[in-house]
């Protein structure tokens, strides 16, 4: 369970950066102290050095070379001096301490030294314990060299070896303190500076789940969680667009499927209330039929918009591709569709991707298919900082009284003109350039047909 529950805590961001500021603070601790007690050890290997050498000195400082034979003169301190002291002349050994035997690993260790001649230091091992020795050497006066003296002192070296074991053991003691404390100070830490992204992740949630206008750009935070504020302000505002959309796409099916649905509804009722002749029947079937269609092409519409909305992304397209790809689309032998690009225009480039550009014309261009006798203009002209695209037949006009409703969803001017649609291309055209940071509009009224234009941003 305890293994569990420290998994846990490692899942998370707190316990990660707390388990990474622990390894951190291990690894340099760890130089540190590697560094440090080396320091240590040197040290005292150099105080007992030191040590030896001092007595040595001390000792030599009692021997007398002047005559043949070598000679130690009594002191005070004798016994202290003599304490584990060799004193040799050349190789010959003329003194050594009371306690030592000739073939002890000490004695051994300070004739080879005695030998060499010069100050030189040795370590060896007797009776299991570490001895530190150095040589002094006593020159004679007349620089004779077989009345060189050599004076050899030992140290044990237990109690420096004690001490710089009871640094390290302190070192590692503090070490693991320390290591405690980073942990719980870097968890501590940490959870103050997550508390606030909690409390975002939290209201986040909430604000999504209940779509509340709240934002968290109006309250004061650092830069990293103003940025982090920022960012969850434009995906909740993404997906109160989206709701948005969802709810005004739901509400313009249920509006304009209410109509067709309503006089299938009629049409089968009026059917089923008694027998009907064969005509009868078959204006009902081709009512319904019609009916049917009609909410194909409602479905179709609305749908085609909702994906244009929800995939639009920024770009630019060349005009006179698109329009010539809209008009080789059409049927030459029942209505010719001209696409003229002003030549002051040169390359005319548009603000909105190729498919926008497509769904946005493409509308237009069905209702003049619609109602031109002949012909149908698709022209592209330049104006400051944008494009005019003007979309004209030679067709019986807009009436007067209809203009103002030409861009109502569901809205024609005569249903039984005997021409299809739903009255929804024209909104939608204007909808998809709008959104654009363009405009559709009913341009003119001439002798015969109606224009209608289009300005979107230039590319």
């Amino acid at each position: 369970m305890r293994l569990l529950r420290a998994g846990a805590r490692l899942t998370t961001l707190r316990g990660r950066l707390s388990l990474l500021a622990v390894a951190t603070a291990a690894f340099v601790m760890a130089v540190f102290t590697i560094v440090f007690n080396g320091f240590v050890h040197q040290h005292l290997a150099r105080q007992a050095d030191d040590q030896l050498r001092a007595r040595a000195s001390a000792i030599a400082a009692t021997v007398d070379t002047s005559g043949p034979i070598l000679r130690v003169l009594e002191t005070p301190q004798e016994d202290v001096l003599d304490a584990n002291a060799w004193i040799y002349q050349g190789t010959g050994l003329v003194e050594q301490p009371p306690a030592a035997r000739a073939d002890s690993p000490a004695t051994r260790a300070a004739a080879r030294l005695a030998a060499k001649g010069g100050a030189q230091c040795t370590t060896t091992l007797h009776d299991a314990v570490d001895i530190r020795l150095c040589s002094w050497p006593v020159p004679s006066p007349g620089g004779a060299p077989s009345r060189t003296a050599t004076v050899v002192t030992a140290l044990d070296l237990a109690p420096y070896r004690a001490s710089g074991d009871t640094v390290l053991m302190a070192s590692l003691a503090l070490d693991a303190v320390m290591l405690l404390c980073t942990y719980a100070l870097t968890r501590l830490a940490v959870g103050r500076a997550l508390r606030p992204v909690r409390t975002m992740t939290d209201q986040a949630a909430q604000w999504s789940a209940t779509a509340s206008e709240e934002r968290f750009s109006g309250v004061p935070r650092p830069a990293e969680l103003a940025r982090l504020g920022a960012s969850l302000d434009a995906f909740l505002d993404r997906i109160r667009a989206a709701l948005r959309h969802e709810q005004q796409l739901t509400s313009e099916l249920s509006h304009e499927l209410r109509n067709p649905l309503a006089t299938i509804v009629a049409e089968l009722d009026w059917w089923q209330a008694r027998p009907r002749s064969e005509k009868e029947v078959a204006t009902v079937q081709r009512t319904v039929g019609d009916a049917a269609r009609t909410m194909q092409t409602i479905c179709d519409t609305l749908l085609a918009e909702a994906r244009e909305d929800s995939g639009r992304a920024p770009g630019t397209t060349a005009v006179r591709p698109v329009l010539n790809a809209l008009a080789d689309r059409t049927d030459p032998d029942v209505v010719s569709v001209r696409v003229v690009i002003a030549d002051e225009a040169g390359e005319l480039i548009a603000g909105v991707p190729a498919a926008v550009l497509d769904r946005i014309v493409s509308p237009l261009l069905d209702n003049a298919l619609r109602y031109a006798a002949t012909a149908v203009d698709l022209r592209a002209f330049r104006e400051p900082g944008r494009v005019r695209i003007e979309v004209g037949d030679d067709g019986p006009g807009v009436p007067e009284c209809f203009r103002a409703h030409l861009f109502q969803p569901g809205r024609r001017a005569d249903p039984g003109d005997g021409h299809d649609g739903a009255g929804l291309g024209l909104p939608l055209a204007r909808r998809l350039a709008r959104s654009a940071g363009g405009e559709a509009e009913f341009g003119e009224q001439g002798s015969r047909g109606a224009v209608f234009v289009v300005r979107l941003p230039a590319g």
